[in-house]
Protein backbone atom coordinates (compact mmCIF):
# COMPACT_ATOMS: atom_id res chain seq x y z
CA UNK A 1 0.00 0.00 0.00
CA UNK A 2 1.12 3.24 -0.69
CA UNK A 3 1.47 6.52 1.41
CA UNK A 4 -0.98 9.03 1.53
CA UNK A 5 0.42 12.42 0.47
CA UNK A 6 -0.87 13.52 3.95
CA UNK A 7 1.24 10.98 5.02
CA UNK A 8 5.22 11.82 2.95
CA UNK A 9 3.90 15.72 3.79
CA UNK A 10 3.16 15.40 7.11
CA UNK A 11 5.96 13.32 8.26
CA UNK A 12 8.35 15.80 6.60
CA UNK A 13 7.30 19.25 7.75
CA UNK A 14 6.58 17.55 11.17
CA UNK A 15 10.59 16.15 11.43
CA UNK A 16 12.49 18.70 9.16
CA UNK A 17 10.27 21.65 10.68
CA UNK A 18 12.22 23.67 8.51
CA UNK A 19 9.93 23.03 4.68
CA UNK A 20 8.66 25.37 2.85
CA UNK A 21 6.11 23.02 1.13
CA UNK A 22 6.94 25.05 -2.01
CA UNK A 23 6.64 21.76 -3.71
CA UNK A 24 4.01 18.62 -4.21
CA UNK A 25 4.87 14.96 -5.83
CA UNK A 26 3.24 14.17 -8.92
CA UNK A 27 3.08 11.25 -10.94
CA UNK A 28 5.26 12.05 -13.91
CA UNK A 29 4.86 8.82 -16.36
CA UNK A 30 5.17 4.60 -16.18
CA UNK A 31 8.75 5.46 -17.04
CA UNK A 32 9.97 7.83 -14.96
CA UNK A 33 7.61 7.28 -12.13
CA UNK A 34 6.84 10.27 -9.61
CA UNK A 35 8.32 13.73 -9.49
CA UNK A 36 8.52 16.69 -7.51
CA UNK A 37 7.30 20.01 -8.66
CA UNK A 38 7.66 23.74 -7.66
CA UNK A 39 4.14 25.59 -6.39
CA UNK A 40 5.41 28.51 -6.37
CA UNK A 41 8.48 30.40 -7.68
CA UNK A 42 11.23 29.53 -6.01
CA UNK A 43 14.91 32.32 -6.57
CA UNK A 44 18.00 30.83 -7.34
CA UNK A 45 19.82 30.16 -4.01
CA UNK A 46 16.84 29.44 -1.72
CA UNK A 47 16.26 26.44 0.00
CA UNK A 48 13.90 24.49 -1.06
CA UNK A 49 13.01 22.16 1.79
CA UNK A 50 15.10 20.63 4.73
CA UNK A 51 14.12 16.84 4.98
CA UNK A 52 15.43 14.70 7.77
CA UNK A 53 15.75 11.03 6.63
CA UNK A 54 13.18 7.80 8.01
CA UNK A 55 16.26 6.32 8.72
CA UNK A 56 19.87 6.59 8.29
CA UNK A 57 22.75 4.88 9.07
CA UNK A 58 26.67 5.61 8.70
CA UNK A 59 28.66 2.78 6.11
CA UNK A 60 30.27 -0.47 7.94
CA UNK A 61 33.63 0.21 6.96
CA UNK A 62 33.67 3.68 6.99
CA UNK A 63 32.81 3.27 10.65
CA UNK A 64 35.54 0.35 11.03
CA UNK A 65 37.97 3.05 9.58
CA UNK A 66 37.65 5.07 12.94
CA UNK A 67 35.46 7.71 11.15
CA UNK A 68 33.29 8.87 14.03
CA UNK A 69 30.30 9.55 13.04
CA UNK A 70 26.82 10.31 15.95
CA UNK A 71 25.00 6.51 15.64
CA UNK A 72 22.02 8.27 14.72
CA UNK A 73 22.50 11.59 12.60
CA UNK A 74 25.54 11.06 11.75
CA UNK A 75 27.41 14.27 12.96
CA UNK A 76 31.28 14.15 13.23
CA UNK A 77 32.26 13.28 16.53
CA UNK A 78 36.28 14.10 15.73
CA UNK A 79 37.12 17.52 16.75
CA UNK A 80 38.18 19.27 13.37
CA UNK A 81 42.27 19.39 14.52
CA UNK A 82 41.78 15.01 15.62
CA UNK A 83 40.05 14.76 11.84
CA UNK A 84 42.99 16.32 10.75
CA UNK A 85 45.62 14.50 12.07
CA UNK A 86 44.05 11.29 11.66
CA UNK A 87 43.79 12.05 8.02
CA UNK A 88 47.47 13.20 7.30
CA UNK A 89 48.91 11.02 9.90
CA UNK A 90 50.67 13.72 11.74
CA UNK A 91 49.88 13.91 15.80
CA UNK A 92 50.89 16.75 15.65
CA UNK A 93 49.23 18.69 13.30
CA UNK A 94 47.63 21.79 14.68
CA UNK A 95 44.58 23.76 13.84
CA UNK A 96 44.79 27.60 13.43
CA UNK A 97 41.53 29.14 14.57
CA UNK A 98 40.69 26.30 16.97
CA UNK A 99 37.19 28.54 18.37
CA UNK A 100 35.68 27.81 14.46
CA UNK A 101 35.05 23.68 14.94
CA UNK A 102 31.86 23.25 16.02
CA UNK A 103 31.84 19.95 17.46
CA UNK A 104 30.85 19.68 21.28
CA UNK A 105 32.37 16.78 23.01
CA UNK A 106 30.80 17.67 26.43
CA UNK A 107 27.37 16.56 25.17
CA UNK A 108 28.68 13.57 23.59
CA UNK A 109 26.60 9.93 25.10
CA UNK A 110 26.85 6.59 24.77
CA UNK A 111 24.75 3.90 25.33
CA UNK A 112 24.64 2.82 28.74
CA UNK A 113 24.28 -0.85 27.56
CA UNK A 114 26.48 -1.14 24.17
CA UNK A 115 28.07 2.35 24.35
CA UNK A 116 26.79 3.69 20.91
CA UNK A 117 28.30 7.31 20.61
CA UNK A 118 25.66 9.97 20.27
CA UNK A 119 25.90 13.54 19.61
CA UNK A 120 23.67 14.77 21.93
CA UNK A 121 21.10 13.27 24.58
CA UNK A 122 18.38 14.21 21.50
CA UNK A 123 19.99 11.68 19.54
CA UNK A 124 20.41 9.35 22.36
CA UNK A 125 16.94 9.38 23.17
CA UNK A 126 15.87 9.32 19.17
CA UNK A 127 17.80 6.21 18.21
CA UNK A 128 16.32 4.70 21.42
CA UNK A 129 12.39 5.99 20.72
CA UNK A 130 12.64 4.93 16.90
CA UNK A 131 14.60 1.61 16.69
CA UNK A 132 17.81 1.38 19.07
CA UNK A 133 15.99 -0.70 21.78
CA UNK A 134 15.86 -3.56 19.59
CA UNK A 135 19.13 -3.39 17.75
CA UNK A 136 20.97 -2.48 21.33
CA UNK A 137 23.61 -5.73 21.63
CA UNK A 138 24.28 -4.84 25.18
CA UNK A 139 27.16 -5.95 27.25
CA UNK A 140 27.77 -8.33 23.22
CA UNK A 141 28.54 -5.66 21.12
CA UNK A 142 32.07 -7.19 20.63
CA UNK A 143 30.56 -10.95 20.31
CA UNK A 144 31.15 -12.51 17.13
CA UNK A 145 28.77 -14.93 17.73
CA UNK A 146 25.78 -12.18 18.04
CA UNK A 147 23.10 -12.36 15.55
CA UNK A 148 23.62 -8.30 14.72
CA UNK A 149 27.37 -8.96 14.82
CA UNK A 150 27.55 -11.67 12.50
CA UNK A 151 25.39 -10.04 10.17
CA UNK A 152 27.53 -7.24 10.19
CA UNK A 153 30.61 -9.38 9.01
CA UNK A 154 28.81 -11.21 6.11
CA UNK A 155 27.88 -7.71 5.01
CA UNK A 156 31.77 -6.03 5.19
CA UNK A 157 32.92 -9.36 3.62
CA UNK A 158 30.78 -8.75 0.46
CA UNK A 159 30.65 -5.16 0.05
CA UNK A 160 33.86 -3.61 -0.18
CA UNK A 161 34.80 0.09 -0.09
CA UNK A 162 33.59 2.46 -1.55
CA UNK A 163 30.33 1.74 0.00
CA UNK A 164 27.03 2.77 -1.62
CA UNK A 165 24.32 0.67 0.93
CA UNK A 166 24.20 -0.46 4.37
CA UNK A 167 22.86 -3.44 5.54
CA UNK A 168 22.12 -1.55 8.95
CA UNK A 169 19.86 1.08 7.13
CA UNK A 170 17.57 -2.29 6.04
CA UNK A 171 17.85 -3.23 9.43
CA UNK A 172 16.96 -0.12 11.27
CA UNK A 173 13.96 -0.06 9.10
CA UNK A 174 12.76 -3.45 9.92
CA UNK A 175 13.23 -2.33 14.09
CA UNK A 176 11.44 0.97 13.42
CA UNK A 177 8.61 -1.17 12.31
CA UNK A 178 8.81 -3.64 15.36
CA UNK A 179 9.13 -0.51 17.95
CA UNK A 180 6.01 1.45 16.65
CA UNK A 181 3.27 2.23 18.09
CA UNK A 182 1.54 2.21 14.91
CA UNK A 183 3.25 -0.11 12.56
CA UNK A 184 0.76 0.13 9.35
CA UNK A 185 2.28 4.03 9.28
CA UNK A 186 5.43 2.99 8.97
CA UNK A 187 5.34 0.39 6.77
CA UNK A 188 3.12 2.89 4.07
CA UNK A 189 5.71 5.24 4.19
CA UNK A 190 8.33 2.27 3.25
CA UNK A 191 6.53 1.18 0.95
CA UNK A 192 6.04 4.49 -1.36
CA UNK A 193 9.15 4.47 -2.08
CA UNK A 194 10.53 3.35 -5.85
CA UNK A 195 9.51 -0.22 -6.94
CA UNK A 196 11.01 -1.95 -9.03
CA UNK A 197 10.40 -5.39 -11.10
CA UNK A 198 11.96 -8.88 -10.43
CA UNK A 199 14.62 -8.59 -13.13
CA UNK A 200 15.18 -5.21 -12.03
CA UNK A 201 15.58 -6.01 -8.73
CA UNK A 202 18.14 -9.09 -9.77
CA UNK A 203 20.15 -6.50 -12.01
CA UNK A 204 20.46 -3.96 -9.01
CA UNK A 205 21.60 -7.06 -6.11
CA UNK A 206 24.19 -8.33 -8.98
CA UNK A 207 25.38 -4.43 -8.85
CA UNK A 208 25.89 -4.38 -5.60
CA UNK A 209 27.02 -8.29 -4.36
CA UNK A 210 28.86 -9.03 -7.71
CA UNK A 211 29.25 -12.26 -9.25
CA UNK A 212 28.32 -14.28 -6.63
CA UNK A 213 24.91 -12.22 -5.74
CA UNK A 214 22.82 -15.31 -5.69
CA UNK A 215 24.58 -16.94 -2.50
CA UNK A 216 25.64 -14.24 -0.84
CA UNK A 217 21.88 -12.32 -1.15
CA UNK A 218 20.71 -15.97 0.17
CA UNK A 219 23.73 -15.68 3.70
CA UNK A 220 22.47 -12.05 4.48
CA UNK A 221 19.03 -13.39 3.80
CA UNK A 222 19.44 -16.13 6.39
CA UNK A 223 21.57 -13.47 8.78
CA UNK A 224 18.92 -11.19 9.02
CA UNK A 225 16.38 -13.49 9.77
CA UNK A 226 18.00 -14.76 12.88
CA UNK A 227 18.74 -11.78 13.61
CA UNK A 228 15.45 -9.48 13.40
CA UNK A 229 12.56 -11.34 11.92
CA UNK A 230 8.97 -10.22 12.83
CA UNK A 231 5.92 -11.33 11.95
CA UNK A 232 3.88 -7.67 10.49
CA UNK A 233 6.82 -7.55 8.24
CA UNK A 234 6.87 -11.51 7.17
CA UNK A 235 7.26 -10.94 3.36
CA UNK A 236 10.69 -9.15 3.99
CA UNK A 237 12.59 -12.05 5.02
CA UNK A 238 11.42 -14.33 2.28
CA UNK A 239 13.67 -14.91 -0.92
CA UNK A 240 11.84 -12.91 -3.30
CA UNK A 241 10.89 -9.74 -0.65
CA UNK A 242 14.50 -9.69 0.82
CA UNK A 243 15.87 -9.12 -2.64
CA UNK A 244 12.83 -6.21 -3.30
CA UNK A 245 14.08 -4.70 -0.14
CA UNK A 246 17.71 -4.27 -1.14
CA UNK A 247 17.14 -3.62 -4.34
CA UNK A 248 14.65 -0.29 -2.51
CA UNK A 249 17.84 0.37 -0.27
CA UNK A 250 19.64 0.25 -3.13
CA UNK A 251 17.70 2.22 -5.26
CA UNK A 252 16.71 5.00 -3.15
CA UNK A 253 19.14 5.19 -0.84
CA UNK A 254 21.29 8.73 -0.22
CA UNK A 255 24.46 9.52 0.03
CA UNK A 256 25.34 11.14 3.01
CA UNK A 257 28.43 12.91 4.30
CA UNK A 258 29.66 14.86 7.08
CA UNK A 259 32.90 16.13 8.46
CA UNK A 260 34.44 18.35 10.99
CA UNK A 261 37.30 19.34 9.19
CA UNK A 262 35.08 20.31 6.20
CA UNK A 263 33.07 22.77 8.52
CA UNK A 264 35.69 24.07 9.87
CA UNK A 265 37.22 25.02 6.32
CA UNK A 266 33.85 26.75 5.41
CA UNK A 267 33.85 28.56 8.79
CA UNK A 268 37.67 29.51 7.45
CA UNK A 269 36.43 30.57 3.78
CA UNK A 270 33.93 33.14 5.98
CA UNK A 271 36.33 34.75 8.10
CA UNK A 272 36.96 38.46 7.37
CA UNK A 273 41.16 38.55 7.26
CA UNK A 274 43.57 41.10 6.27
CA UNK A 275 45.04 39.85 2.53
CA UNK A 276 47.77 38.70 3.97
CA UNK A 277 46.69 36.65 6.78
CA UNK A 278 44.19 35.31 4.34
CA UNK A 279 46.80 34.43 1.76
CA UNK A 280 48.36 32.63 4.75
CA UNK A 281 45.61 30.62 5.43
CA UNK A 282 44.62 29.87 2.28
CA UNK A 283 48.07 28.23 1.76
CA UNK A 284 48.01 26.48 5.00
CA UNK A 285 44.76 24.86 3.90
CA UNK A 286 45.62 23.89 0.38
CA UNK A 287 48.92 22.36 1.68
CA UNK A 288 46.74 20.28 4.43
CA UNK A 289 45.00 18.84 1.97
CA UNK A 290 47.47 17.97 -0.42
CA UNK A 291 49.06 15.78 3.03
CA UNK A 292 45.96 14.39 3.18
CA UNK A 293 45.90 13.33 -0.34
CA UNK A 294 49.66 12.46 0.03
CA UNK A 295 48.61 9.78 2.81
CA UNK A 296 46.04 8.26 0.81
CA UNK A 297 48.63 7.24 -1.73
CA UNK A 298 50.77 5.66 0.83
CA UNK A 299 49.87 1.82 1.03
CA UNK A 300 50.74 1.66 4.72
CA UNK A 301 49.52 0.01 7.52
CA UNK A 302 48.65 2.94 9.40
CA UNK A 303 47.15 4.98 6.16
CA UNK A 304 44.18 1.34 6.01
CA UNK A 305 43.55 2.01 9.72
CA UNK A 306 42.87 5.73 9.80
CA UNK A 307 41.59 6.62 6.74
CA UNK A 308 40.13 5.27 3.08
CA UNK A 309 41.76 7.27 0.28
CA UNK A 310 39.94 10.42 -0.98
CA UNK A 311 37.16 9.43 1.22
CA UNK A 312 37.49 12.05 3.84
CA UNK A 313 33.87 12.55 5.46
CA UNK A 314 31.89 10.17 7.61
CA UNK A 315 30.15 8.60 5.47
CA UNK A 316 26.52 6.53 5.34
CA UNK A 317 23.26 6.59 3.44
CA UNK A 318 19.35 7.20 4.30
CA UNK A 319 15.59 7.04 2.82
CA UNK A 320 14.21 10.89 2.26
CA UNK A 321 10.81 10.66 1.31
CA UNK A 322 10.75 13.86 -0.67
CA UNK A 323 14.22 13.21 -1.93
CA UNK A 324 13.67 10.05 -3.61
CA UNK A 325 10.85 12.00 -5.63
CA UNK A 326 13.28 13.99 -7.10
CA UNK A 327 14.22 12.78 -10.31
CA UNK A 328 17.77 13.25 -12.49
CA UNK A 329 18.64 15.39 -14.98
CA UNK A 330 22.30 16.04 -16.41
CA UNK A 331 21.33 19.77 -16.12
CA UNK A 332 19.51 19.79 -12.65
CA UNK A 333 17.78 22.99 -11.43
CA UNK A 334 18.29 22.00 -7.53
CA UNK A 335 21.04 19.98 -5.37
CA UNK A 336 21.46 18.39 -2.32
CA UNK A 337 23.74 18.63 0.56
CA UNK A 338 24.50 19.00 4.32
CA UNK A 339 25.50 21.45 4.91
CA UNK A 340 25.07 21.08 8.95
CA UNK A 341 27.40 18.29 9.26
CA UNK A 342 24.12 16.22 9.70
CA UNK A 343 21.71 13.57 8.37
CA UNK A 344 19.25 16.82 7.51
CA UNK A 345 19.54 16.68 3.88
CA UNK A 346 18.98 20.55 2.29
CA UNK A 347 17.90 20.79 -1.66
CA UNK A 348 18.81 24.14 -2.67
CA UNK A 349 17.77 25.79 -6.39
CA UNK A 350 20.53 26.21 -8.57
CA UNK A 351 18.13 28.53 -10.77
CA UNK A 352 15.07 30.21 -10.69
CA UNK A 353 12.27 27.58 -10.79
CA UNK A 354 8.81 28.47 -12.13
CA UNK A 355 5.35 27.01 -10.67
CA UNK A 356 4.70 23.91 -12.18
CA UNK A 357 8.38 23.20 -13.35
CA UNK A 358 9.84 19.79 -11.86
CA UNK A 359 12.51 19.70 -9.78
CA UNK A 360 15.74 17.72 -10.66
CA UNK A 361 18.43 17.10 -9.26
CA UNK A 362 21.71 15.03 -10.59
CA UNK A 363 22.84 11.54 -9.92
CA UNK A 364 25.81 12.29 -11.29
CA UNK A 365 28.89 14.32 -9.63
CA UNK A 366 30.16 16.74 -11.34
CA UNK A 367 32.70 14.94 -13.22
CA UNK A 368 30.57 12.41 -14.63
CA UNK A 369 28.32 15.09 -15.97
CA UNK A 370 30.83 16.15 -18.17
CA UNK A 371 31.74 13.34 -19.96
CA UNK A 372 29.80 12.29 -23.05
CA UNK A 373 26.48 11.69 -23.37
CA UNK A 374 26.91 7.38 -24.30
CA UNK A 375 29.16 7.48 -20.79
CA UNK A 376 26.42 9.15 -18.64
CA UNK A 377 23.74 6.52 -19.72
CA UNK A 378 26.21 3.79 -19.39
CA UNK A 379 26.53 4.27 -15.41
CA UNK A 380 22.96 5.51 -14.80
CA UNK A 381 21.88 2.34 -16.58
CA UNK A 382 23.56 0.18 -14.85
CA UNK A 383 23.34 1.79 -11.14
CA UNK A 384 19.60 3.29 -11.98
CA UNK A 385 18.11 1.08 -14.57
CA UNK A 386 16.74 3.53 -17.00
CA UNK A 387 17.45 6.05 -19.92
CA UNK A 388 17.96 9.61 -18.91
CA UNK A 389 15.89 12.02 -21.89
CA UNK A 390 16.81 15.58 -20.41
CA UNK A 391 17.52 18.26 -22.25
CA UNK A 392 20.72 17.90 -22.39
CA UNK A 393 20.77 14.43 -23.38
CA UNK A 394 18.14 15.13 -26.14
CA UNK A 395 20.30 17.71 -27.40
CA UNK A 396 23.42 15.18 -27.76
CA UNK A 397 21.20 12.71 -29.23
CA UNK A 398 23.13 12.40 -32.60
CA UNK A 399 26.91 12.28 -30.74
CA UNK A 400 28.04 8.53 -31.51
CA UNK A 401 27.88 6.24 -28.62
CA UNK A 402 31.46 5.16 -27.98
CA UNK A 403 33.57 6.52 -24.39
CA UNK A 404 35.71 9.54 -25.41
CA UNK A 405 39.84 8.24 -25.12
CA UNK A 406 40.28 10.63 -22.07
CA UNK A 407 37.36 8.74 -20.30
CA UNK A 408 38.69 5.58 -21.46
CA UNK A 409 42.26 6.61 -19.85
CA UNK A 410 40.45 7.68 -16.62
CA UNK A 411 38.86 4.25 -16.27
CA UNK A 412 42.43 2.34 -17.30
CA UNK A 413 43.84 4.23 -14.27
CA UNK A 414 42.01 3.44 -11.33
CA UNK A 415 38.25 4.95 -11.48
CA UNK A 416 35.76 2.07 -11.77
CA UNK A 417 32.85 2.40 -14.17
CA UNK A 418 30.68 1.79 -11.26
CA UNK A 419 32.43 4.66 -9.03
CA UNK A 420 30.04 5.40 -6.05
CA UNK A 421 27.32 8.14 -7.06
CA UNK A 422 26.99 11.02 -5.21
CA UNK A 423 29.84 12.50 -4.12
CA UNK A 424 28.28 16.02 -5.07
CA UNK A 425 25.28 14.97 -3.23
CA UNK A 426 27.30 14.63 0.07
CA UNK A 427 28.78 17.69 -0.13
CA UNK A 428 29.31 19.49 3.79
Amino acid sequence: MAASMGDVFSFCVGVAGRSRVAVEVRFVSSAKGKGLFATQLIRKGETIFVERPLVAAQFLWNALYRYRACDHCLRALEKAEENAQRLTGKPGQVLPHPELCTVRKDLHQNCPNCQATYCSVECQLAAAEQYHRVLCPGPSQDDPLHPLNKLQEAWRSVHYPPETASIMLMARMVATVKQAKDKDRWIRLFSQFCNKTANEEEEIVHKLLGDKFKGQLELLRKLFTEALYEDTLSQWFTPDGFRSLFALVGTNGQGIGTSSLSQWVHACDALELKPQDREQLDAFIDQLYKDIEAVGRTPSAYYYLTATGEFLNCEGSGLFVLQSCCNHSCVPNAETSFPENNFLLHVTALEDIKPGEEICISYLDCCQRERSRHSRHKILRENYLFVCSCPKCLAEADEPNVTSEEEEEEEEEGEPEDAELGDEMTDV
